[in-house]
C-alpha cells in the first residue's frame, strides 16, 4: 500500500480500461433482433426543433445552437419537419398539443409555398418572409409531397388532413414530368403513406406505377455487377432510391422491384462500412463517381437517417435479421460510433451537430440535421415498439 505502488496499480487499471472501451466501441453490432440493441435509445428531444421554429416555420441554419436568422427559410426542412411531427402523431408518444402547434405552423408555410397555376412549390424564404425564386428544386417538391402524403396517412385531426390532402393532389401531376430520380423517390414515399388512408384511390397508384417502372428502369441499363446502382454518381440521400423502390414494389406485387430494391441496398450497405466496422456514409466533398475513388468526408445526418429507414423496411420486407444490425449500425453513427469516435446528437440541447470532417464534428446544429436524428430515432423506436409485441420482454444491451 505505498503511495508509489497504489499508483501503478491505478495506471495498470485506467490503461486496461482504455483498451477495453476502445474495443467495445469497435464491435460490428450482430444482433438480429431490435431487441437486442447495442444501447439504450435516447429519448425524443424536441427543445431544439422548438428553438429553431418562429411563427413563420423551421430556420434552415444555426451558428452552434444559436439559430441563424439571415439564411432564412425552405420548404425542404418545413417539410421534413411536418414529416417528423405526422410520424410523432402517429405513435403517441410525445404532447398531443406540442406536437399539433408546431405541424400546423410547418403546413402553413408549406401551403404558402405552393403556386397553383404552376402546381409547384417555392423552396427559399429569406428571413423577412420574402419568397426567393419563383419555382423550387424537383427534389424540395418530392420532400413536400413525401410530407403531405404522412400527413393524410396518419393525421387524426380532419383540418390537418384534409388541407394535407389538397395540397397532395394539386401538387402531384408535376412530378410526372420530373426527371430527378430522387424526386421520384420522395414522391413513392409520400404515395406510399397517402394509401395507407386511401388504398384503391386509382389517380394516385398509376402515378406510382408510373413513377417505381421508371426508377426500377434505371438499374437494368447502368447496372454492372460490381455497380448495381441507379446512377453513375452516389451523392446524398442515396438509400432513400432503393427504399422507395422496394416500398413501392412490395405494395404493387411486383417482387422483381422489391430484389432489385434489396440488392442496391446491400451494396450501398458494403460501400458504406469501414474496414473496422463502422457505418460510413459517403462524404459530400467529391461523393463516389463511378470509377473515381469514394469521398471519405464530410459525412452527413441524412445519410445516416435514410439509411435507417431503408434497412428497416427491408427487414419488413425480407424478414432478415441482419438487416436490423445494418440500421442498427447507422444509427449509433450519431451516437459517436463512427470514425473520429466523436457523438453528433447533443442531449444537452437536443439538436444534432452538422456532420462529421477527417478530425473534428462540425458543431452547428442546423435544421436538416436534428430532423435527420429524429426521424431516424422514431424509426428506431416503432421498430422496437413493433418488436416488442413479439417478444415478452425488450431489453436494452
Amino acid at each position: 500500500m505505498l503511495w508509489p505502488a497504489v499508483a501503478r496499480r491505478y495506471l495498470e487499471i485506467f490503461e486496461r480500461a482504455r483498451m477495453e472501451h476502445a474495443d467495445r466501441l469497435r464491435t460490428v453490432f450482430r444482433a438480429t433482433t431490435l431487441a437486442q440493441r447495442p444501447a439504450e435509445l435516447p429519448d425524443v428531444n424536441l427543445d431544439h426543433v422548438q428553438l429553431m421554429t418562429d411563427q413563420t416555420g423551421i430556420l434552415q441554419h444555426a451558428v452552434f445552437s444559436i439559430p441563424r436568422y439571415d439564411e432564412g427559410y425552405s420548404i425542404d426542412d418545413n417539410a421534413r419537419a411536418l414529416l417528423l411531427m405526422a410520424l410523432l402523431e402517429d405513435a403517441g408518444t410525445e404532447p398531443g398539443n406540442t406536437v399539433r402547434v408546431l405541424a400546423a405552423r410547418y403546413l402553413a408555410f408549406i401551403r404558402d409555398a405552393f403556386v397553383g397555376e404552376r402546381g409547384r412549390f417555392r423552396n427559399f424564404m429569406t428571413y423577412d418572409r420574402r419568397w426567393s425564386e419563383p419555382c423550387g428544386s424537383e427534389d424540395s417538391h418530392g420532400r413536400a409531397l413525401w410530407a403531405l402524403g404522412t400527413v393524410v396517412g396518419r393525421t387524426v385531426e380532419p383540418g390537418r388532413g384534409n388541407l394535407s390532402g389538397e395540397l397532395f393532389h394539386a401538387a402531384l401531376p408535376a412530378v410526372t414530368d420530373f426527371t430527378s430520380p430522387r424526386a421520384w423517390a420522395y414522391t413513392l414515399l409520400g404515395i406510399n403513406e397517402y394509401l395507407r388512408a386511401f388504398e384503391g384511390d386509382r389517380r394516385v397508384e398509376a402515378i406510382r406505377s408510373a413513377l417505381a417502372l421508371r426508377l426500377y428502369g434505371l438499374l437494368p441499363t447502368r447496372a454492372q455487377p460490381d455497380w448495381p446502382w441507379f446512377e453513375d454518381r452516389v451523392t446524398y440521400a442515396n438509400a432513400r432510391l432503393p427504399q422507395a423502390l422496394l416500398v413501392s414494389g412490395m405494395a404493387m406485387g411486383r417482387p422483381d422491384m422489391t430484389a432489385a430494391a434489396v440488392g442496391a441496398l446491400q451494396w450501398l450497405v458494403a460501400i458504406q462500412r469501414t474496414e473496422d466496422g463502422y457505418f460510413a456514409p459517403i462524404g459530400s466533398n467529391g461523393f463516389f463517381v463511378r470509377g473515381g475513388r469514394k469521398a471519405a468526408f464530410d459525412q452527413q445526418p441524412i445519410d445516416a437517417c435514410g439509411m435507417v429507414s431503408a434497412c428497416l423496411d427491408a427487414q419488413r420486407a425480407t424478414g432478415d435479421g441482419v438487416w436490423a444490425a445494418h440500421a442498427q449500425l447507422a444509427f449509433v453513427w450519431f451516437l459517436g460510433q463512427n470514425q473520429i469516435q466523436r457523438p453528433l446528437y447533443d442531449p444537452t440541447t437536443g439538436g444534432c451537430r452538422d456532420g462529421i470532417h477527417s478530425d473534428r464534428a462540425n458543431e452547428n446544429q442546423g435544421a436538416e440535421s436534428t430532423l435527420s436524428f429524429l426521424m431516424a430515432l422514431e424509426a428506431m423506436s416503432a421498430a422496437v415498439r413493433a418488436t416488442a409485441t413479439s417478444v415478452t420482454e425488450v431489453g436494452f444491451r
